[in-house]
């Protein structure tokens, strides 16, 4: 089974979801950007990113930030979002089976890829971080996933564009793929994937199969 992270991988939400976090982040009191979020948060999911917020801060954020933070995302993704290039081809190229794990929300997720016309590739094979007492870079959403589609770990390939995603998949016992082509610094972020544990890194979805073949010994 290939598993998909969602975010940079899959759809180029990434920099809309941080412009939007920070920008609700400043007006309740934590200035940041988007370049800090990122660095600082790149892979994990939002409850993580709220608490650390708040130890921060040494206080709680808002009691409704999370949800406008949802609906400021999905308004910002049915205006902008697109999936990254050659990510259809990509799918159309897999016949076996593809599922989404991601750090997001599952209704975030599942609205994310059918705004940029792709949900139709995966089903409901759609796990979320929010379905596991510890998100990445621990490996429990990974776990999940396998579990939930009867498949060893040991058959999974992963592909995914953080160091806490790649972090998870090799301690779920799985074969990591980096992908960069999201990244304003590819180079840089492809040897730190490397540096975690993926068995190689790639800067364009055409490039999967191949790889994917080469892994699978095909």
């Amino acid at each position: 089974m290939v598993i998909f992270d969602c975010n940079g991988v899959l759809i180029d939400s990434e920099p809309i979801a941080a412009a939007v976090l920070a920008g609700l982040l400043t007006r309740a009191g934590y200035p940041c950007t988007a370049e800090i979020l990122t660095r600082r948060f790149h892979g994990r999911r939002p409850a993580d990113i709220f608490a650390a917020v708040e130890a921060a801060m040494g206080k709680p954020l808002p009691s409704a930030f999370a949800s406008a933070v949802t609906v400021e995302t999905l308004r910002r993704f049915r205006a902008e979002l697109r999936p990254l290039p050659h990510v259809a081809h990509a799918l159309t190229w897999i016949r076996g089976p593809k599922a989404v794990a991601s750090s997001a929300p599952l209704d975030r997720m599942r609205a994310s890829l059918d705004i940029a016309g792709i949900l139709q590739f995966f089903g409901g094979r759609l796990f979320s971080a929010s379905d596991v007492a510890s998100g990445k870079p621990a490996p429990d959403l990974f776990r999940l996933a396998a579990a939930r589609m009867q498949v060893t770990p040991a058959d999974c390939i992963v592909i995914e564009d953080s160091v806490a995603g790649v972090t998870a998949a090799v301690a779920a016992g799985m074969t990591s793929i980096g992908f960069v082509g999201g990244s304003q610094t590819p180079g840089r972020l492809a040897r730190d994937l490397i540096g975690t544990g993926a068995c190689t890194a790639i800067a364009d979805m055409r490039a999967l199969k191949g790889t994917i073949t080469e892994l699978r010994g095909w």
